[in-house]
């Protein structure tokens, strides 16, 4: 491996969001009189996309009206100034000085995706945006990966990539990147489960460091 990219999802790697979308998505599940608990959200949305979770929860209405609706309620209670997962600013400052390029790989909406980047500071940071349902087939298939390492122009065994879904993990390491999860809400081992090679809690991990310092050599 020669570490030329570092790749991020967006939604509990680049900020901690989960418990807004939990709020938001509660909101949905009260309006109708459905049970709800962080395990409905946990087993049956975290890390998927909107066109399979409104049909599937909610079979018969507008999927697609259910869908901009729950995405204009997550941007009203995300704020400017929410701050990005500890460390994300000093590892990207880390793969300015190094050269490295990075991108975003998400399956949230291009307009949630661009919120999220100006709402915690790093929307200049990012030339490269790949969008789950921009593409032919979102996460959990690699596409989305794979696309944005062809617009970076990298080989998959030359990127790390940060995921904290199993959903989103599983895209990663079908990719051929380096899969790291980031424990924001999902254990360790459901991430190894889909394909982590390593994991850290945050950007701050002191495990971390050694794990760059070790992918940077040629052949690791």
């Amino acid at each position: 491996m020669a570490l030329k990219a570092l790749l991020f999802d967006l939604d509990g790697t680049l900020l901690i969001s989960d418990p807004l979308h939990i709020a938001v998505f509660g909101e949905f599940f009260a309006e109708r009189g459905m049970p709800y608990s962080e395990e409905v959200y946990e087993r049956q949305i975290h890390g998927s996309h909107n066109a399979e979770i409104f049909p599937r929860l909610f079979p018969g209405e507008d999927a697609v009206a259910l869908a901009t609706e729950k995405e204009a309620r997550f941007r009203d209670r995300l704020q400017p100034g929410t701050p990005p997962m500890p460390g994300a600013p000093e590892l990207l400052d880390l793969g300015s000085a190094e050269g490295w390029a990075v991108a975003v790989v998400t399956n949230a909406p291009r307009e949630n995706a661009e919120h999220m980047l100006r709402a915690i500071g790093l929307r200049e940071r990012f030339e490269v945006i790949v969008i789950g349902d921009e593409c032919s087939r979102g996460k959990p298939d690699p596409e989305p990966y794979l696309e944005a390492m062809r617009q970076l122009d990298v080989r998959p065994q030359d990127c790390i990539a940060f995921e904290d879904s199993q959903s989103g993990m599983r895209a990663a390491a079908r990719s051929g990147a380096f899969a790291i999860g980031v424990c924001s809400g999902v254990v360790p081992d459901r991430l190894h489960e889909a394909g982590a090679r390593a994991t850290i809690t945050d950007f701050t991990d002191p495990a971390l460091p050694g794990l760059l310092d070790r992918l940077r050599e040629p052949g690791a």
